[in-house]
């Protein structure tokens, strides 16, 4: 590979990694509260098996992916889950009331046997992981294709692009769950942001779609050209930017005022892993 085509790939390997971060922190979370009711022995062994459950479904489900990729209606259905994601989460925070829907969804893990927490957990993993490869597949499709072997319908360069985002998801959620939660405690604004990014990695898998040879809506060679390339980082970076920099700070002397949700909670449960 010659150094533009490097860096290319690193930029995109590193705009996954910082955004399988933020949605593996929220995932944690998620999981952690799942098995919350449980003893310690048997909470640390639902994660266990829950993460091992995970680690197999992706894995397994990059394989299959590849082959499935060029695939427009696959495609299509890729855009329309990440569309669908970004909105239904953006619409809950600011349209309708997702902290109380959150408590109820805490209570309702309350008094759940041991073996049916697991299967929540895997579930949960496996909605986590199809959202983490349909945003890895999306930002991977329309880099450049490389000289390493086909692997499936994708280059090998893009498969291993998708594979290491996926793998760096894992290892967050089970080792840097605590540090990402305090960072999206201290900046909330940075879930919004990451959310946001779904919605338009969705967009640009659905122009990805569209250019399909089989569909021929826009022109075959559009997704590749500078000008969208341009368009679509532009918009990434400004999302991700403004995240960071308009998400109001929330000072350690908040956590008097906080419920269930206080920020110590939330430290408690993400070192579950």
């Amino acid at each position: 590979m010659d150094v533009g085509l490097l860096l290319e790939y690193a930029w995109v390997l590193l705009v996954l990694i910082g955004l399988e971060g933020v949605l593996a922190a929220d995932n944690a979370l998620v999981m952690a509260i799942m098995v919350k009711h449980l003893d310690p022995k048997k909470r640390k062994k639902a994660l266990f098996y829950g993460l091992g459950g995970a680690f197999v479904f992706r894995f397994g489900s990059l394989f299959i992916i590849s082959f499935l990729v060029d695939i427009w209606q696959v495609q299509a259905i890729g855009a329309i889950y990440l569309l669908f994601l970004s909105l239904n989460h953006l619409i809950k925070k600011f349209f309708l009331n997702d902290r109380k829907e959150s408590k109820k969804e805490k209570n309702s893990q309350q008094g759940a046997g041991f073996w049916t927490t697991v299967l929540k957990v895997e579930l949960a993993d496996i909605a986590f992981a199809v959202d983490s490869i349909l945003a890895a597949v999306a930002l991977a499709l329309t880099l450049p294709n490389t000289n390493l072997p086909r692997i499936g319908g994708m280059d090998g360069g893009q498969f291993l692009v998708i594979l290491t985002g996926g793998i760096v998801g894992l290892i967050i959620m089970r080792f840097a769950a605590n540090y990402f939660v305090r960072l999206l405690h201290r900046k909330p604004g940075l879930e919004t942001a990451a959310f946001a990014i779904v919605g338009w990695v969705g967009v640009k898998l659905a122009v990805y779609t569209l250019a399909h040879p089989n569909l021929g809506i826009l022109a075959e060679d559009f997704p590749k050209e500078p000008a969208w390339k341009i368009t679509f980082w532009g918009v990434l970076v400004a999302i991700a930017l403004g995240g960071w920099f308009l998400s109001s700070e929330r000072k350690e002397t908040e956590r008097e005022d906080e419920n269930e949700d206080t920020l110590e909670e939330e430290k408690n449960e993400a070192n579950d892993f």
